[in-house]
């Protein structure tokens, strides 16, 4: 009798555990789910990646630009995917294309814990005043600075941090620490001049199940290299969210081959990203069998833009068009070097001087009304001009890319398109584009 009393009771301390564990995951969050559910928001050459995990526990990748455009379109989003607080707001790095939403974002829904790579390397802030704001955001909740090897605690989630600060993964995570054979084609490039919060960006490997991730914010490509030379610490992905929006600076090919993804996701704007060279690197990977990116690409024409279906927000064909037909800006070479500032943008960037015009794209029907996981497409928001007003300038001081330049967006899409990635434990993945309804499911390899 005595023992039966005794498994009873141990039997009622698991049950509640389980029940807490529960609860805190649901607890003010989003509804819990089957699959792990990313959505990559459209901040129009920004950054902002929302995680729902399968216990229904948040996390959101950087908040994008400043202004209601990004915040209406991240907010719009969460709503969609049933959010009602976030559970972590991871920041990569202090450029204001990755944190200039953080403070509008913070006065509208909760945020529960703050985490990045400590006090920024540069001296000069991309916000004005956003150290204080921050500062003061932070003493009201629960705050990490992360270093790699660190685990954010998410239930049925391995979320694992390997690069922080200019640091990168020394101990292989399951499936790692194998030579890297692509090491042998690794160059350097140069390193900037100046401190660049770019090369201290929180990186993540993610697993659920058998589905794994990559996402390193803005790395730069010898920090990448880094991490992946001599030995491969990380292993092999499913997806790769592109370093850097795309950007020749990044994207190294020692990662993007030895991580060998099935699936690349662009976050990139018209003008910014979409690197020839990038492209050229991701679709020589031995295991790619498709880009899917949020803008069609100025810098990539029709050579290396993927197919329509796989691009969350297109121009209509007389932009495209112009353009195509336009002829490259004096002093510079072909198209598609660097993805620089849209407008203008650094020498070098390959993009034309046309500019797009203002409105809607046209060209592809609306988000198809009930596809399957798809929440209704986000709204255009007011308020889309750049800090400042700015439609163009300058790239920041020292050549350092996704800064200011970067926040300089050209004519807004409305409404913004994202793509969503709804993966299984199993290793299977569907990525939808909320454009047009088109989804695509990637069997467990």
């Amino acid at each position: 009798m005595k023992r039966l009393v005794l498994f009873v009771s141990a039997l009622v301390v698991v049950f509640l555990g389980a029940s807490q564990v529960t609860g805190r995951a649901q607890k003010g969050s989003a509804t819990p789910t089957k699959t792990l559910d990313i959505y990559v928001v459209d901040t129009e050459g920004g950054k902002a990646t929302l995680f729902v995990t399968p216990a229904g526990q948040t996390v959101l990748v950087d908040s994008g630009n400043p202004g209601d455009r990004d915040v209406n379109r991240i907010m719009d989003v969460l709503s969609g995917a049933g959010v009602t607080r976030l559970d972590y707001l991871i920041s990569t790095h202090y450029h204001v294309d990755h944190i200039g939403g953080m403070q509008a974002l913070a006065g509208r829904i909760p945020i529960a814990h703050y985490i990045d790579h400590g006090p920024s390397v540069e001296p000069k802030e991309q916000v004005q005043g956003f150290q204080a704001a921050y500062a003061e955001l932070k003493s009201k909740t629960k705050h990490t600075v992360v270093k790699p090897g660190d685990r954010i605690p998410l239930t049925g989630l391995e979320w694992t941090i390997v690069t922080s600060a200019g640091n990168v993964l020394r101990t292989p995570l399951q499936g790692g620490g194998q030579p890297n054979a692509a090491c042998a084609q690794a160059e350097k490039k140069p390193d900037p001049q100046n401190p660049d919060e770019n090369a201290a960006s929180v990186g993540s490997v993610v697993a659920f199940g058998q589905f794994r991730l990559i996402d390193l914010g803005d790395l730069l490509w010898n920090k990448e290299v880094e991490l992946m030379c001599p030995n491969n610490h990380v292993g092999t992905v499913d997806l790769y969210l592109v370093t850097h929006h795309g950007l020749a600076q990044s994207g190294a090919t020692p990662l993007v081959h030895g991580v060998r993804p099935r699936v690349a996701v662009m976050q990139n704007g018209t003008r910014k990203g979409g690197a020839v060279a990038a492209y050229e690197i991701m679709r020589s990977s031995p295991a790619l069998e498709d880009v899917w990116q949020l803008h069609w690409s100025y810098n990539a024409g029709i050579e290396h833009n993927p197919a329509g279906v796989f691009i969350a927000n297109v121009d209509d064909n007389q932009t495209i068009a112009t353009v195509l037909t336009a002829p490259p800006p004096a002093g510079r070479g072909g198209r598609g070097g660097g993805g620089g500032a849209p407008g203008g943008g650094a020498p070098g960037a390959g993009a034309p001087t046309a500019a797009p015009p203002a409105g809607a794209p046209a060209g592809a029907p609306p988000a198809q009304a009930g596809a399957p996981g798809i929440p209704p497409a986000p709204g255009q928001g007011p308020g889309a001009t750049t800090p400042g007003g700015s439609p163009g300038g300058p790239p920041p001081a020292g050549g350092q890319g996704g800064g200011r330049a970067a926040a300089a967006a050209s004519a807004a899409h409305a409404p913004a398109h994202y793509i969503k990635i709804s993966a299984q434990q199993n290793g299977t993945f569907t990525v939808s584009n909320s454009r047009n309804g088109f989804s695509k499911t990637y069997a467990k390899r």
